[in-house]
């Protein structure tokens, strides 16, 4: 029986200490140890978001708080302006349109960063419109979209500003001042936090609360104002997903006793390891400016992406494939969340056994030493 590693951009491997936690006796939601809980979980999310705002905790996947952030702050006539660029991206004009709305669409060729200059023309052509969405770092390529740029445009407009994170990648992978933003109506949303998938997280300026006033779609099990009041006395609007909540105060512990800035230079130089690595055996780095929550690999033509990604698997190490136009020639190496430099080396170690599999000549152990030598600092 293989070890399995779980290498991929989501979902992420599962601190033991969580999972213990995780299988510990159910508690009851509405009792005074599971508020307990609850209330150190708000707070410490408030301090991964760096905010001063209420974080909603949502039982769903993070699409499920893509379409929260919709129907709460916008109306049904409402304009919406969605930077693609990538399947997360572009699932934000894939929401919009399913609620009857005027989606803008700005396309952005896959691997690129959002050019602002075409948001700026979409934000003179649309002065109504209500809201720009993006997802920052998009786990479908691997690319950071320019988050102070896109909020500078939007905050000038006066435009709200949903930003989404998807699959443990937002908080801990870059710097970003939640406060630096609340000038505009912010939005920004994630899924997990290094945590089992089903849980996600949304936060919202008092401009972006404002706007949910104005709001006319229907809503029910996410109607967030709703949710607001119950998290602000240490409950949720519904049963939430207690074990779930409970492993996250775990993880939360972790990223605080490790340190906000050092979560942020962990997977810098995790993400600058695995590029440097991938490219010494003659791969290529996807994203023209490439995130660091994941990095999408693109693989020498006459090689399979799909076979390199099935024979990982079979070897006990989980990557992703690419995504839709990208399925034959990406894979895609996680770093965010709970891993270290021992996780990336038996994944590019798998990786060198499955390209040569299929033929390609390698030369065993280049991926790990170029990923010692960044990881060093040192250049041979």
């Amino acid at each position: 029986m293989k070890k399995q590693f779980l290498v991929a951009p989501g979902p992420t491997p599962v601190p033991e200490l969580a999972r213990l936690a995780m299988a510990e006796s159910l508690l009851h939601h509405r009792g005074p140890e599971f508020k307990a809980i609850f209330a150190e979980v708000r707070d410490l999310l408030k301090w991964v978001f760096q905010t001063e705002n209420e974080v909603l905790s949502l039982t769903c996947s993070g699409t499920g708080a893509f379409e929260a952030g919709m129907v709460n702050f916008t109306k049904r006539a409402d304009t919406i302006i969605a930077i693609g660029g990538g399947k997360f991206g572009e699932r934000w004009s894939s929401v919009g349109n399913a609620y009857g709305m005027n989606v803008v669409d700005i396309e952005t060729p896959w691997g690129k960063q959002v050019d602002v200059n075409q948001l700026e023309s979409a934000l003179k052509r649309h002065p109504d419109a209500a809201m720009v969405t993006v997802s920052i770092s998009e786990t479908s390529t691997g690319v950071l979209h320019p988050l102070a740029e896109i909020a500078e445009l939007t905050r000038n407009h006066g435009r709200a500003f949903a930003r989404g994170r998807r699959h443990h990648r937002g908080r801990g992978a870059s710097h970003a001042d939640g406060r630096a933003w609340d000038r505009c109506a912010r939005l920004r949303l994630a899924e997990g936090v290094f945590d089992t998938p089903g849980l996600a997280f949304l936060a919202a300026s008092e401009r972006a609360w404002a706007r949910y006033k104005e709001g006319d779609h229907p809503r029910y099990y996410f109607d967030l104002e709703r949710e607001r009041k119950n998290h602000l006395k240490d409950q949720t609007a519904f049963t939430p997903a207690i074990s779930l909540i409970v492993g996250l105060r775990v993880v939360l512990r972790m990223m605080k006793d490790e340190g906000l800035e050092n979560v942020f230079a962990r997977h810098a130089k995790l993400a600058q390891a695995t590029r440097s690595a991938v490219q010494a055996i003659g791969l290529g780095v996807f994203a023209e400016v490439p995130a660091n929550s994941v990095t999408a690999v693109s693989v020498p033509e006459g090689i399979s992406a799909p076979k390199l990604v099935s024979y990982m698997r079979n070897d006990g190490v989980t990557i992703a494939g690419g995504q839709d136009q990208l399925k034959d020639s990406t894979i895609r190496i996680g770093h965010l969340g709970y891993f270290d430099p021992s996780d990336i080396a038996v994944a590019l170690a798998s990786l060198e056994r499955a390209l040569h599999a299929q033929g390609q000549a390698v030369t065993f152990g280049a991926a790990i030493g170029a990923m010692q030598r960044s990881l060093l600092g040192v250049s041979t």
